[in-house]
């Protein structure tokens, strides 16, 4: 099976810190997303993942493309979820393609949602579910109807994965940013079938925001949100990395992930993501923040 990361995008919403980071290469409780994903995914039987990558695009193959079966696109300039995916065609085999962002977090079985694509006889079947903060995605009858908001339809919300018969990609056009959502509008005018698997009862997040990947660590942290059996055993609710330098007197208060950072004596760390390469000076208080080598 064959699976595509789209891991291009610039992350304004989380400046200042992906200034230093690339969005998909956020630590999540000490390892990057990025990493983490490609296992979840090699261990649900995907051998071959292609990785889209453009801003700070370096760090990106430095990471991941020694590994094998995985091959990193660095696209010289950015081309949006259409053209990243129409740039990574000549690398698909003749088979139907797994995609899923690179800023997301979730518990979707990518296996039971590439089954079903093959079951059923849409070129594009997208995992759906009902979240009212994004909510803009029209069905009817267990397929998309519209991406366009009309009241009589239910509305749902799509989650960035997806699984698509890479032959459609032919028809975007190649070397040009454009949204693969565009593409899917296109499809449906003229008459392909959009198909919707509801994925209602796992957890999703992206991380749009500061404050979202504050919380999506909050919820690890708390044993609100399940852990990847690919992060493997993380202390809680204060996750410190073995590299990380404490003093002998810290404060850390509700939960707390440190990593391989050096911190000062006399600080104070309440709910609070510390990076590597990181110094916090004596006798800091951070409350609700992310530390990063974009904010020290």
């Amino acid at each position: 099976m064959q699976a595509m990361i789209l891991a291009a995008g610039l992350g304004t919403r989380l400046l200042p810190h992906t200034r230093v980071c690339p969005k998909p290469l956020f630590p999540i409780l000490n390892q990057p997303l990025l990493l983490l994903t490609i296992k979840r995914l090699q261990n649900h039987g995907f051998d071959s993942i292609l990785v889209n990558c453009h801003h700070l695009g370096d760090q990106i193959v430095s990471l991941v493309d020694s590994l094998s079966g995985v091959t990193v696109l660095h696209e010289d300039k950015i081309l949006g979820t259409g053209g990243g995916l129409r740039g990574g065609l000549e690398h698909m085999r003749d088979e139907p393609l797994l995609v899923t962002n690179g800023d997301i977090y979730h518990t979707v079985d990518f296996r039971a949602l590439y089954n079903h694509h093959q079951q059923n006889d849409s070129v594009v079947t997208l995992a759906m579910h009902d979240h009212h903060r994004f909510n803009n995605v029209m069905i009817r009858d267990g397929k998309v109807a519209s991406f366009d908001n009309r009241v009589e339809f239910t509305q749902l919300a799509f989650t960035g994965l997806h699984v698509i018969d890479p032959e459609i990609l032919e028809d975007v056009e190649k070397n040009r940013n454009s949204c693969i959502i565009d593409f899917y509008r296109k499809l449906l005018e003229r008459g392909e079938s959009i198909d919707c698997y509801r994925v209602d009862d796992c957890f999703w997040t992206d991380m749009g925001t500061v404050d979202d990947y504050l919380d999506l660590h909050r919820g690890l942290l708390k044993d609100d949100i399940p852990c990847w059996a690919e992060i493997g055993e993380v202390r809680k609710p204060y996750c410190i990395d073995m590299a990380a330098k404490l003093p002998a007197h810290i404060v850390l208060e509700d939960w707390v992930c440190i990593g391989g950072a050096h911190i000062e004596d006399g600080s104070h760390l309440e709910r609070v993501v510390v990076w590597n390469n990181v110094r916090v000076a004596a006798g800091s208080r951070l409350v609700d923040t992310v530390i990063s080598d974009g904010t020290s």
